[in-house]
Parts: structure tokens; sequence; C-alpha cells
């Protein structure tokens, strides 16, 4: 059975958007992905189209880049969602100079109120060194406080690091 949040967080790279993948993949329901990225250049366009050809058929994608809470909201009862990723959805607030605090408050209201569950990615930003800008350090700082908020409520935290799931909160569903 699949949690009602499940919460999955790693350092970029680190394989957390594919474990994401199969635990929607596994659970028999049909899948609709919120993406939160938005292709602003070239690279970026590239990393989309790669996560689409990766995720391969069968997902209905929604893109969220600000209003992930009405994209919750437009979920079934009978799908499973999977949210890629919490990391730039905040970065997208951030540039627009919303308030975060507000914005998060949004986001875990209409988390615990979506009627699908739930599969949320996010990056662990807090391991490297302290940004030399005020920009990057408020980032790494309001990214840290929506980590800990989103593990808070999940049913499940799964950390990976290359590639390998360590389940740090509840249990993984038996398909895993």
């Amino acid at each position: 059975m699949l949690s009602r949040l499940s919460f999955v967080i790693g350092g970029a790279r680190s394989g957390k958007s594919g474990l994401a993948e199969r635990l929607a993949t596994g659970s028999a329901r049909p899948r609709r992905y919120i993406a939160t990225a938005e292709a602003w250049d070239d690279e970026m366009h590239a990393r989309i189209a790669r996560h689409r050809a990766d995720r391969g058929a069968g997902w209905e994608t929604v893109e969220a880049p600000l209003d992930l809470p009405t994209a919750l909201a437009g979920a079934g009862q009978g799908e499973v969602v999977l949210v890629d990723c919490a990391t730039l959805w905040l970065t997208n607030h951030l540039l627009a100079d919303h308030d975060l605090e507000a914005e998060t408050a949004s986001l875990l209201a209409a988390l615990a109120a979506c009627p699908a569950p739930v599969i949320m990615v996010s990056n662990e930003v807090g391991w490297g060194i302290v940004p030399d800008n005020a920009l990057a350090r408020t980032f790494r700082d309001a990214q840290g406080r929506l980590n800990q908020r989103l593990a808070a409520q999940a049913d499940l935290v799964v950390g990976v690091m290359a590639g390998l799931p360590m389940v740090l909160k509840g249990q993984m569903p038996p398909w895993m």
C-alpha cells in the first residue's frame, strides 16, 4: 500500500526521481506527474525532455511551477501523484518574491487535503558549503525548513544517495 504522503529526498543526480517514479508505477494506479520546472534556457529544455523520456508513457503531466495547491486539488482519488520537485517550486516562489511562509502553508494544507496518495521529490541542499551570497543563503535556509515540514507530514521518508534508498521514516511498499 502506498503512503498518503511519501517524501523522497536526495542530492542532485542521486536517483531520487527514479525511485519516486518506481514508487508510483508499482502502485498500479493511474499516474499524474506534476512538474514544477520552468524551461528558461536550452539546457533546461533538454533536462525536461530527458525526464519525460525516462518516465516513459502512461503519465498525465500537469505543469504547475507556482500553483501546486490547485494542481494537487485536481487529482483524482484513484490516482497516484508524483510532484517533481519541491526545490524548483520553492525557487520559483523565491525568485517571484512571494511570501514563502504563506506559500509553504498553502502547499502543506493542499497535501493534507489531496484525495490521492502523493510522492513529493525534493533536494537536500544543506550538505554543501555556506553560499557566498544572501539570495543563495535565503534559498538554502528556506529549502531546509520546507524539507523538514514535508518530512514531518509524510508517512514515508526516503533519502537517496548514489541510487540507494535509505528509509528514514515509515516502511516501503511491498513492490519496492
